[in-house]
C-alpha cells in the first residue's frame, strides 16, 4: 500500500509538472487564421501577408492563412473575432481604426475587448503638393491655413477622422490652425488622392510615405513634411520632419496583433515570443525599410498601454475636429 501511495504521489507530481510545462510550451495545434478587416490588396492585408511569409520563411509558423473579413470599417472582422473567445488560433492584424471607430461612435468595441498580443511596426505619413505649388514647406502650408483654413483642399484616404486625416490635423492644430474649418476630401485610396493632386483637382494630400514616394521619385510632387520624429534616409533624406520645422507634429500609425478575449497566459506568451522573433529577422526588417515602416516590437501588456495613450491622443485631436462622439 505504501508503495502504491508513493506511486500515486509520484504520478501526481509528474502530472502537475506536465501541466505546468504544457502551459509554458503551448503552440498551435491547428491552422492559424490571420484575420484582416480589409479586402486583399489593402495596406493592412499587405502587412498581414508579409507577416505570414516571414513566419514561414523563418520556420516560426507554417500552418497560417490570411483570412479577409472586409466590411463595415473593420466591424465585420471584429464581430468574427468576438465569436472566437478563448481560441488563440485566431489572430487579428489591426491598425488604429480599432481606436478611432469607437471615438466616432461607429462601434462600442476597442482593443480592450480583445487580447493585445504585440505591436509590430509604425507607419508615418507625408504631406504632398504638386511640384509647381507655391507652397514649399510645412511652414508655408501653416501660414496659408492660419489665414484661411478652407483656402486649400486636402485629400485623404479613405475616411474622415482616420489616421491619415489625424496625421495632418495634429501639426496644423499644434500650429494654431482652426482644423474644424479645413476642406477635407476623402478618396477611396491614397492612389486616387494622389491622382487628383496631379490633375490639379485638390491642393494637398496626406498619405502614407510609400504612396507619396512613388510620385516624388517622378519629380511631379514635393513632400512638405513627414510625421516621424527623426528624418528618414534614402529617397526621403531631403524631406524634413514636422519637428524639424518647429511643429509638434510627430505622429504614427501602426500594425499590431490581437487575439480573442479569454485566451490563456501561455497562449499570449507564445504569440509574444513569435512576434519578438519576427522583429529580429533580417527579412522582416529589410521589408519594413523598403516601405519606410519602422519596426517597434512591444509585448502584449506594453502594447495595451501604448494603445491607451494613443486612444487619448486620437480623442483629443478628433474632438478638436468635431468628430468625437463619446
Amino acid at each position: 500500500m505504501k508503495a502504491f501511495l508513493k506511486f500515486l504521489v509520484g504520478m501526481g507530481v509528474a502530472v502537475a509538472s506536465s501541466g505546468a510545462f504544457a502551459q509554458v510550451a503551448w503552440k498551435p495545434v491547428k491552422t492559424v487564421e490571420l484575420v484582416v478587416g480589409v479586402a486583399a490588396g489593402g495596406a493592412v492585408d499587405i502587412s498581414a501577408r508579409l507577416v505570414q511569409r516571414v513566419w514561414k520563411n523563418q520556420g516560426l509558423l507554417d500552418n497560417v492563412v490570411v483570412v479577409n473579413k472586409p466590411g463595415g470599417g473593420n466591424t465585420v472582422s471584429w464581430a468574427y473575432m468576438s465569436q472566437q473567445t478563448g481560441d488563440a488560433h485566431y489572430v487579428l492584424v489591426q491598425a488604429p481604426n480599432l481606436l478611432t471607430n469607437k471615438i466616432h461612435g461607429i462601434t462600442k468595441l476597442t482593443y480592450s475587448d480583445f487580447t493585445p498580443l504585440c505591436l509590430m511596426f509604425e507607419e508615418f505619413m507625408a504631406v504632398s503638393v504638386r511640384a509647381d505649388s507655391p507652397i514649399k514647406t510645412g511652414k508655408d502650408l501653416i501660414a496659408r491655413l492660419k489665414k484661411d483654413p478652407s483656402s486649400l483642399s486636402i485629400g485623404i484616404a479613405s475616411a474622415v477622422g482616420n489616421h491619415i486625416h489625424t496625421a495632418i490635423a495634429k501639426p496644423l492644430k499644434e500650429a494654431g490652425v482652426d482644423i474644424k474649418k479645413l476642406k477635407i476630401v476623402a478618396f477611396k485610396s491614397s492612389g486616387d488622392s494622389m491622382v487628383a493632386l496631379l490633375g490639379g483637382h485638390i491642393d494637398v494630400v496626406s498619405s502614407s510615405t510609400p504612396n507619396a514616394l512613388a510620385h516624388l521619385r517622378t519629380g511631379k510632387t514635393h513632400i512638405l513634411a513627414v510625421s516621424s520624429a527623426k528624418r528618414f534616409g534614402g529617397d526621403l533624406a531631403q524631406i524634413p520632419t514636422w519637428p524639424e520645422q518647429g511643429i509638434r507634429g510627430d505622429f504614427s500609425s501602426w500594425r499590431g496583433l490581437l487575439g480573442p478575449r479569454g485566451i490563456a497566459p501561455a497562449q499570449v506568451a507564445y504569440w509574444e515570443g513569435t512576434c519578438a522573433k519576427l522583429s529580429e529577422a533580417d527579412e522582416w526588417n529589410k521589408a519594413l525599410a523598403h516601405e519606410f515602416w519602422v519596426g517597434r516590437y512591444l509585448n502584449g501588456a506594453d502594447t495595451a498601454r501604448y494603445w491607451e495613450a494613443q486612444y487619448t491622443e486620437y480623442k483629443e485631436i478628433l474632438g478638436a475636429i468635431g468628430l468625437a462622439k463619446e
